[in-house]
């Protein structure tokens, strides 16, 4: 396993969201700023109660710059005003700020990767430093990568969705009281699943949880 610096670096002590947008541009802290289009950092407010955090950026937020604008991102837009979660309310990020894919086939599509784990405990500086700064009720994992993330790599969401897990501090941040994880599929897998309709009203499932949290 390749062993990176990590964003430690670059991430700029007592910055606010908009400092950490503008350091993480620049971010080389592992391999994947190479060849992504550019940095894909977060969107929403540091008052959010809600977390929502994904695996990575894809190719369209890759391209846009911005993060679930993509079908998967269309879909959780739908299933969080099902769940009662408004997009506007909730800050939205990934565990890795940059696209990792392979390119094959007519015109060199870009595929999707799973980011490995020295890549994510390298982008990990950034979401600790996220989460200090917003110390929300509740943050939703989306996928494995994600949970596994912030809850180690024996976490398996297919047995441990959809429950209150509470929140430790994520590495030196303080996080506040009765604060908790719920954990879900990501979107996409929404999309690839065989039975689409019976996936997606799991993840809507899920995510009512987090919504009970804010009231």
């Amino acid at each position: 396993m390749p062993r990176f610096e990590g964003a430690g670096r670059w991430v700029p002590p007592g910055a606010g969201l908009d400092g950490l947008r503008r350091a993480a541009q620049d971010c080389q802290g592992c391999d994947l700023y190479e060849n992504a289009t550019q940095t894909v950092f977060s969107s929403g407010s540091a008052s959010a109660r809600v977390v929502l955090i994904g695996e990575q950026p894809g190719d369209q937020e890759d391209r846009q710059g911005a993060p679930f604008v993509g079908p998967a991102g269309k879909l959780l837009d739908r299933a969080l005003v099902e769940a009662g979660i408004e997009r506007s309310d909730a800050y939205v990020t990934n565990a890795v700020k940059h696209f990792r894919f392979r390119q094959e086939g007519p015109g060199k599509r870009r595929i999707h990767q799973t980011p490995d784990a020295a890549q994510m405990t390298a982008c990990r500086p950034w979401l600790a430093a996220e989460l200090h700064i917003i110390d929300p009720d509740v943050i939703v994992l989306l996928g494995a990568t994600a949970a596994k993330a912030l809850l180690g790599p024996s976490f398996r969401v297919t047995r441990q969705r959809g429950r209150l897990i509470p929140r430790p501090p994520i590495d030196d941040e303080t996080s506040r009281q009765n604060a908790c994880y719920v954990a879900t599929v990501h979107p996409s897998a929404v999309l690839r699943a065989d039975d689409r309709d019976a996936a997606y009203a799991g993840l809507v499932s899920d995510l009512k949880v987090a919504a009970e949290v804010l009231g």
